[in-house]
């Protein structure tokens, strides 16, 4: 450290979206350890949420600090992060907070996605970052910190390269030939600050022979606009037929629902698309009124794998794992860690295909957890073995691809939308550390048939390097 006292710049990031008064209590607290610890600590002490806000921010990053800690009070988009670090000659410490809101209620803070996503971010971009992970009353978490202050950052985990054992090689390429010449769809440009949603045609034409059909969120508005009242009635009695629950919500919404999932349906079946990404905010609630949620889980109970965030290397994920025999999959982030039982909490805001629920018949559909308008679901996902998987960017060109597996456990509905709680064959809290530092996306493919061997065997096909904890 360059002074006796330790020099310890803090900004807490967070999201309107979110519950921000327990956020800044958090953030005010995690502020007043580090001082107890010894630190002089600088920089906002209100949450930085706007673009004016990271502008005042930015000026405390001077290069005199011997610390910066990003608290993520609250999930953000990682343009803060490229904004404020992405010329920072240190690694950035991430601070993320453990979820506390009832049981069964919205995601309060999804601080460990933000943290996630700012990993992303920041190692695709040439940085370091480090993770501690929990709240400012935990003795784990002042020791973590009291080391940080002294120059001894938590370690980033080294990343398992192993290669265990492969399966069919020929049945590996028999589903890689199946993807060639399949066309994903992709609605909208990716959300401002979600750089895993960002990619590559090039590689996935060269690797996969699969191409990408892009279309504006208006022009897929406009066949919404186009679908006339009789398709609509038609598909709201469909729905409601296989998911009672619609009859509890806004008439209004439920047409506007059956609009957007007779549009995708439509333009999935005209244009023979094997999947589906949407960019599913902000213009969706905010200019139609509407999430479309539940409608890209009507499409994924049709066999049409969707993906929210319009993420497209999680769609050609999905492609490749249903491909290799996994059957259908859901894409989610990482929202919470349980050390104590090994666990992690698998989540998304609620596209699931109902077949995933833990009881279909009971898979019921709500509003959205932060919108507050419908549709989207709310219940558990089913339990059983599972396999999380992911293909992303790769530093030295072309894909990596991240391998981990555990077992989805009997639970309720942990926070509003689809919930997994999976407790990993590895240790789940060198998994959630690799995930962030390793710069890994905030999304993974969850699965509920092992195709582990064949998902080798088609990577080492490609000449892609595995990440397997």
């Amino acid at each position: 450290m360059s002074s006796a006292v330790p020099q310890v710049v803090v900004i807490p990031t967070a999201r309107p979206t979110f519950v921000t008064d327990v956020a800044q209590q958090r953030a005010d607290a995690a502020r007043a350890l580090l001082t107890d610890l010894g630190a002089e600590v600088s920089g906002p002490e209100q949450l930085v949420m706007s673009p004016q806000d990271v502008e005042k921010a930015a000026a405390h990053l001077d290069g005199s600090a011997d610390l910066v800690i990003n608290i993520c009070a609250s999930f953000s988009d990682a343009n803060p992060a490229l904004h404020l670090y992405q010329e920072l000659d240190r690694p950035v410490l991430l601070w993320s907070f453990r979820e506390s809101g009832p049981v069964g209620d919205r995601l309060w803070l999804n601080s460990l996605c933000g943290a996630n996503l700012f990993g992303h971010a920041l190692v695709r971009g040439g940085g370091q970052v480090r993770l501690v992970h929990g709240d400012p009353d935990e003795p784990e978490v002042a020791e973590v910190l009291r080391a940080a202050l002294a120059g001894e950052l938590p370690p980033a985990p080294t990343l398992p390269q192993r290669q265990l054992r492969r399966g069919d090689a020929a049945r590996a390429r028999a589903a890689l030939d199946s993807l060639r010449g399949k066309v994903i769809g992709a609605v909208g440009d990716a959300p401002p600050g979600f750089t895993p949603s960002e990619f590559d045609p090039v590689v996935l034409e060269r690797l996969f022979g699969l191409s990408v059909e892009p279309v504006t969120v208006e022009e897929v508005f406009e066949r919404v606009r186009a679908i006339g009242p009789a398709q609509r009635r038609h598909e709201v009695t469909a729905a409601t037929a296989q998911r009672p629950s619609l009859r509890e919500l806004d008439d209004d919404v439920v047409d506007r629902h059956a609009a957007v999932t007779s549009a995708l349906r439509d333009w999935s079946a005209d244009a023979a698309l094997a999947a589906v990404a949407v960019r599913c905010w902000p213009e969706f609630p905010t200019e139609l009124g509407v999430c479309p949620c539940s409608s890209l889980s009507r499409l994924a109970d049709e066999g049409v794998p969707t993906q929210c965030e319009r993420d497209v290397h999680g769609a050609v994920t999905m492609l490749l794992l249903e491909a290799l025999g996994s059957g259908t999959t859901y894409l989610v982030d990482t929202v919470d860690l349980d050390a104590a039982q090994n666990l992690v909490r698998l989540w998304h805001c609620g596209s699931a295909a109902t077949e995933l629920a833990a009881d279909p018949a009971a898979a019921r559909q709500s509003v959205h957890c932060n919108r507050k308008i419908g549709v989207a679901g709310d219940f558990a996902l089913r339990p059983g073995r599972v396999v999380l998987a992911r293909l992303t960017e790769n530093a030295s060109g072309g894909l990596r691809l991240l391998i981990a597996a555990g077992e989805s456990l009997p639970a309720v509905n942990r926070f509003q939308g689809n919930t997994a709680d999976v407790r990993l064959d590895t240790d789940a809290t060198t998994f959630v550390h690799g995930l962030v530092t390793g710069g890994f996306p905030h999304h993974t493919v969850l699965a509920w048939t092992d195709v582990r061997p064949e998902l080798r065997a088609a990577a080492d096909h490609l000449g892609i390097p595995i990440t397997e904890w």
